[in-house]
């Protein structure tokens, strides 16, 4: 069977799902059998988001190949349980750079290069690069925007040249629209939908499906009237009501027949019974009665919760296996400063685990730092990601080890470097200031780990071998490697020749582990990550402690 392409727009307003969407009709079409790919086609110019602030932006979610890509692959990710790469996630700057990177090296031959045809002509290559990618039967495609932004249009101009070369019956068109509710008057309006068409139609496009947002349930008189006036079929006009979860979604678009339509249309899979039975015992779990949990979250980017994503999903993933509800404390770290231990304390007394996520830069590290050793001494579950890993192990040193001046090179002032650029050599670390940041070497994308036998660590993933993904430039110290040690710390997890360590574990702790790498990427909603499944597990354990604790004295 050749490629079937489905391409997912919006309409109206942004923000309305088209990703969530898309993840989710990928899981019903694989609940079929099928293979899929699922890319995002970005309107801005950064090349990728590595560089955008993650309280503007959301959080880099970081691929299994390295690339740094919208938290939207996320979504893909863990919906379809697909390892996605690079070609997930194309922006408007890497079209422009690569066609302008060509230009510069002669590719062109001397001609003209204009918007029409070679930019058109780069975004259809990576159209095709993914179905190319393992042969998959569909390739989804979510275009980012609106319809009608200028920025969006090369991207739309690509996608209606595909559908005419591969052919209509071989492509398909699904427009993300918003129904507005008018409770004063208790209408739903039409309207904005039937001009988000038009405008579509204006680009040589018409759209097959419609996904319309909607607060309320809509009645056939609703559906009759956009199936009329946007040229769709009725059963093609599919509800997308608001829902407590995003895992509700698939089995919702499976009742109103958004699989089904599509298989009719493209002709796969048409007579083929989904196997949804994992995902309909998955949002039973969601929906059950759960234990209340207090998890406190201290990161540099809390003012926007999009900026961990990644994080407080796998957190839920976890909650979800152990039937807990979380609620997390969203804590500055950089609020933490200049405040005593006893009030740092006292800031997490209600807190049943704390978990120090990862981050770029010196801000907020002495405040990491100071909840590292709240968790520590007062014997609260505690996970350490990235940078919250590394600020563990500075506060260990320390406090424990007695490293007078212990920090990592990063902190932008003179230290023992318990954590060091360890990829520089001696040119590039005399001319770092002068080497452009992108160009600067780190450890990205996944790499195996060795764990020590009879090690915490090796009974929760249960090897003694398995991989994770990084987005680092730190590396501990081998120089203090061995003193960290007979304090006490066990670095458990190491690369797979021992020369860089991995993640580490506190005996005689209920449950304090660190690890560089950033597990949160390979967490699923109906396989929980080990590191989180513990982390919630004794987070559980512990609320129970402090609540006998709390009665008996009260």
């Amino acid at each position: 069977m050749s490629t079937k392409y489905i391409f997912v727009t919006g309409g109206v307003v942004s923000g309305l799902g088209k990703g969530i969407t898309a993840a989710a009709l990928g899981r019903l079409l694989i609940a079929r059998g099928l293979s899929v790919r699922i890319q995002k086609y970005d309107p801005y110019i950064n090349v990728d988001p590595a560089f955008m602030s993650p309280t503007q932006h959301g959080e880099i979610f970081i691929t299994e190949d390295g690339a740094e890509t919208d938290l939207d692959i996320g979504h893909y990710e863990r919906f379809t349980d697909v390892d996605l790469t690079g070609e997930s996630d194309i922006t408007s700057g890497r079209i422009y750079l690569d066609v302008i990177t060509r230009e510069r090296a002669g590719g062109y031959h001397g001609g003209t290069v204009q918007v029409v045809p070679h930019i058109i002509n780069e975004i259809k290559d990576h159209v095709f690069q993914l179905s190319r990618e393992g042969n998959p039967d569909v390739v989804i495609a979510e275009i980012g925007g609106t319809v009608g932004d200028m920025e969006s249009q090369p991207f739309i101009e690509a996608m209606r040249q595909v559908s005419y070369q591969v052919g209509r019956e071989n492509c398909l068109f699904i427009h993300v629209t918003l129904l507005p509710y008018l409770s004063m008057t208790a209408e739903i309006k039409t309207k904005p939908t039937q001009h988000s068409v038009q405008k579509l139609l204006s680009f040589g496009i018409q759209p097959d499906i419609l996904v319309v947002r909607t607060e309320i349930p809509i009645d056939e008189g609703i559906r009759q009237k956009l199936a009329l006036y946007c040229n769709v079929k009725q059963e093609a006009v599919i509800p997308n009501l608001d829902c407590d979860s995003v895992y509700e979604l698939p089995l919702m678009l499976e009742k109103d027949g958004l699989a089904r339509v599509v298989c009719n249309r493209l002709e796969i899979a048409q007579y083929v019974e989904p196997d949804l039975s994992g995902w309909e015992q998955l949002v039973v779990r969601i929906k059950s009665a759960r234990k209340p949990l207090n998890i406190s979250l201290v990161g540099k980017y809390t003012e926007l919760f999009d900026a961990y994503y990644s994080v407080s999903e796998a957190m839920d993933h976890a909650g979800i296996a152990h039937g807990a509800m979380l609620k997390i404390d969203w804590v500055s770290a950089e609020a933490l400063e200049g405040l005593t231990q006893e009030e740092v304390a006292a800031r997490f007394t209600e807190s049943d685990a704390i978990i120090v996520p990862g981050g770029f830069g010196p801000r907020g590290m002495e405040g990491m730092i100071t909840a590292c050793t709240a968790a520590r001494v007062g014997e609260i579950p505690f996970l350490g990601i990235g940078l919250g890993m590394q600020m563990a192990v500075v506060e260990y040193a320390r406090n424990v080890a007695k490293i007078a001046d212990a920090h990592t090179d990063e902190c932008e002032h003179e230290c023992n470097d318990i954590f060091y650029y360890a990829r520089l050599t001696n040119e590039m670390a005399e001319n770092l200031e002068n080497i452009p940041y992108s160009e600067q070497p780190m450890r990205i994308g996944s790499y195996p780990m060795k764990l020590a036998e009879g090690s915490k660590l090796a009974s929760l993933y249960k090897t003694l071998e398995t991989s994770e993904r990084h987005h680092h430039r730190r590396e501990l110290n081998p120089a203090f490697q061995a003193e960290l040690s007979s304090a006490g710390l066990r670095f458990s997890g190491t690369s797979p020749d021992g020369l860089l360590i991995e993640a580490f574990e506190l005996p005689g702790h209920p449950c304090y582990i660190g690890i560089i790498s950033h597990p949160q990427f390979k967490s699923r909603p109906y396989r929980s990550h080990p590191l989180f499944d513990e982390f919630i597990n004794q987070a559980l354990v512990y609320r129970k402690k402090r609540e006998k604790k709390k009665t008996a004295s009260g």
